[in-house]
């Protein structure tokens, strides 16, 4: 029989037992949905009964219900590609793998389930380590129809005639596959390295590193559904966060656990981690390297010791026909005693007026012939109006918002850092912040440490363009600025900052990690600091802690990151550059021209007419919004541009790369920004640059 003649057989064979799951698969969503009806006839039912039993009836309506509806989530997420392996062992027994575990009516085995024990061996045996698995075979699936096959042997020696052996391996197959908006799981094609990380303990920390390609964010997403498998009562009751780089990674990985059956995992990006506050810009290195470094803390906690700049400098009030006066010196010093008490600023207007009004009364006591009691002075004082429109006054309640704002005003910011910004970081500093600019990325974080630096007030009582303390829409019904969550992933975590870290971690207090990232691909100039940030935010140096590493690039040919090796061969050691798995046979190409956005253009159209999926256009942040103009009038969807640090995570099927030289520049780590940005194209890869010596 040939090999087509085999093949075709063998899928019919699938085919089969797929129908036979599908139909499984209907009897249970008809059965989910009888029993959602039924919960519905129950509230009908209750109106008429007794207060107790109705009480009873109405729960047991919403347990029925609330399982009727996560059974039918589930059957729709899980309905394409449900069943997508086979074991064959060496007992005989043919055990098939999907997206989730199906029983027949006899409650015999269908489908196991990838997250199960019983589906481990679907990933873990190897040639060497077989687990008694003879054969493993991959099955892909359009809709319900089966369309093809690929087969690994493992143990060719107990391998029956009557045991076909098809293709030649699924996961070179995948990574031809074209990509699209969004990232896809990769259920069947997890390596065992991979799912080792994946099936790790939930305790403490878990690390993954790995080179560009080596699948550290798929790892972690599949982990996430993984752990809510194993234990959805910890995981699931008090959440999980997922934490990436930029809106446009969770914007791309937002599909993966919802296909998985996982669709109450929250996804945020750095950007939009603070409720109520979202950055609409990037700053550039060196302001990004001041805003994250731990020093900007000092600097707020002695900003938020400053009298607001419209604060009254003098208080005048007349007791008993005598006038008590504080001056300004007097007030700084009432101002710095409040703020060196126990409690937050926005939380200590009383003691303010406290401190005020014993501040007069030693004044009054100062006076020559002005008998008069303490105790008198405080009460009388302490009820007149105008004395609590003082207080409202000098007192004032702030938000992160008015703090960082009057920052922008150099004179402040320099007061407020005294020696721990120099005169140089002061002004750059205080650039960023001029009116109407918008917050950056790393501003986020720095509001997020004044929240809690200010703290909550009594009542919120004015509004400001920003305002922690208003309520916002926050996901599932959690509380604002919510900080219970089980379970928190960090993908990219090698590019957070010490203030990022400090924001993280107030997240997580109860919670076990998981944290993803590559040395090689960092942006933030001082590691140490970094590290130190990181270990605070797992609960210190204690905290169990498990590493795994990734050593093998499935998204590059090894034509690409050949390229990409040698931008970072100054900076990486052999050992930390992943090793590229397949041969394309097709080199980059690099593009000598002074006219970079025609040229940058001219090959994108191209790459189009060649790839089936994305081309990405990576380009200097100072391009990318002329060069974003020119995409949208192109009117090409398949087409992207971002720049060097919003390519971090995301990967496209070619790449046209402008200006290297620049990217190097722009970075405060030089050339391993333009490494992540090689390392994108899983197909083609076109460098568009004036320089005619590069590399």
């Amino acid at each position: 029989m040939s090999e087509t003649s085999v093949r075709e057989a063998e899928i019919a064979v699938e085919q089969k037992h797929v129908d036979i799951v599908y139909a499984r698969v209907a009897e249970m969503r008809a059965e989910a949905e009888a029993m959602r009806v039924r919960g519905d006839e129950l509230a009908h039912g209750a109106r008429n009964e007794a207060v107790f039993e109705q009480a009873a009836m109405l729960f047991e309506r919403d347990v029925m219900v609330r399982h009727a509806t996560q059974i039918l989530r589930t059957l729709d997420a899980e309905h394409e590609g449900l069943v997508f392996g086979r074991l064959d062992s060496t007992d005989g027994e043919t055990q098939y793998v999907g997206r989730l575990g199906v029983r027949d009516g006899d409650f015999e085995n269908l489908v196991t389930d990838w997250r199960a024990p019983a589906a481990a061996a679907f990933y873990q045996a190897t040639a060497e380590m077989p687990m008694e698995v003879i054969r493993r075979r991959v099955i892909r699936s359009t809709g319900q129809s089966v369309v093809d096959i690929d087969d690994d042997l493992l143990m060719p020696e107990s391998r029956q005639d009557s045991m076909p052996v098809v293709g030649e391996g699924a996961l070179m197959a995948s990574l031809t596959r074209a990509r699209g908006e969004n990232m896809r799981d990769i259920v069947a094609t997890i390596q065992k390295e991979q799912d080792e990380a994946i099936r790790a303990p939930w305790r403490g920390v878990t690390e993954i590193t790995g080179g560009p390609g080596t699948g550290k964010t798929a790892v972690a997403l599949h982990r996430v559904a993984y752990l809510l498998y194993r234990d959805r009562r910890r995981m699931g009751g008090t959440g999980v966060l997922v934490v990436g780089p930029s809106p446009a990674f969770t914007s791309y990985i937002s599909r993966v656990l919802p296909s998985m059956g996982e669709d109450n995992v929250e996804l945020r990006s750095l950007s939009d981690l603070l409720d109520g506050a979202a950055a609409t810009k990037v700053d550039p290195a060196p302001v990004a390297a001041v805003k994250g470094s731990l020093r900007m803390r000092r600097v707020l906690k002695r900003a938020i010791r400053e009298a607001p700049h419209d604060a009254p400098t003098e208080l005048r009030i007349v007791y008993r026909g005598e006038v008590l006066k504080l001056e300004a010196r007097d007030l700084a010093t009432v101002r710095a005693a409040v703020h060196n008490g126990r409690r937050l600023p926005n939380q200590s207007r009383v003691d303010a007026a406290e401190a005020l009004l014993e501040a007069l009364w030693r004044k009054a006591d100062s006076y020559e012939d002005f008998p008069v009691k303490r105790a008198d002075l405080i009460t009388e004082l302490g009820e007149r109006i105008e004395f609590h429109r003082f207080v409202v006054m000098w007192w004032q309640l702030v938000t992160p918002a008015d703090v960082l704002r009057t920052l922008a005003d150099r004179r402040l910011l320099a007061r407020a850092s005294g020696r721990v910004l120099t005169r140089t970081e002061v002004d750059l500093v205080a650039d960023s912040w001029a009116e109407g600019s918008g917050w950056s990325v790393a501003d986020i974080a720095l509001l997020d440490e004044l929240r809690v630096l200010l703290g909550r007030p009594p009542k919120r009582r004015r509004r400001a363009d920003f305002d922690p303390f208003a309520p916002v829409s926050v996901p599932s019904g959690r509380r604002q600025d919510y900080d219970e969550y089980s379970h928190i992933v960090i993908d990219e975590a090698q590019d957070l900052s010490p203030m990022q870290w400090r924001m993280v971690g107030r997240r997580g207090k109860y919670a076990s990690w998981t944290v993803v990232g590559d040395p090689v691909q960092s942006s933030w100039p001082d590691p140490a600091e970094a590290r130190q940030a990181m270990d605070a935010a797992f609960g210190g140096p204690r905290t169990q802690r498990r590493r795994f590493g990734l050593r093998t690039n499935y998204r590059n040919s090894a034509e690409i990151f050949d390229l990409a090796g040698k931008v970072v061969r100054d900076v990486a050691t052999p050992d930390q550059l992943p090793h590229a798995v397949r041969s394309t046979g097709v080199d980059p190409v690099i593009r000598v021209t002074t006219a970079l956005t025609d040229a940058a253009f001219e090959e994108a159209t191209q790459l189009l007419s060649i790839v089936d999926g994305t081309v990405g256009i990576i380009t200097a942040t100072s391009r990318v919004d002329s060069f974003r103009a020119t995409a949208e009038a192109a009117g090409e969807p398949r087409l992207r541009v971002v720049d060097g640090l919003e390519s971090k995570g995301l990967e496209y099927d070619a790449v046209v790369l402008v200006e290297p030289d620049e990217l190097v520049h722009e970075s405060s780590t030089g050339p391993r920004t333009l490494y992540v940005a090689l390392t994108r194209a899983t197909q083609r890869l076109t460098v568009v640059t004036s320089n005619p010596s590069w590399p």
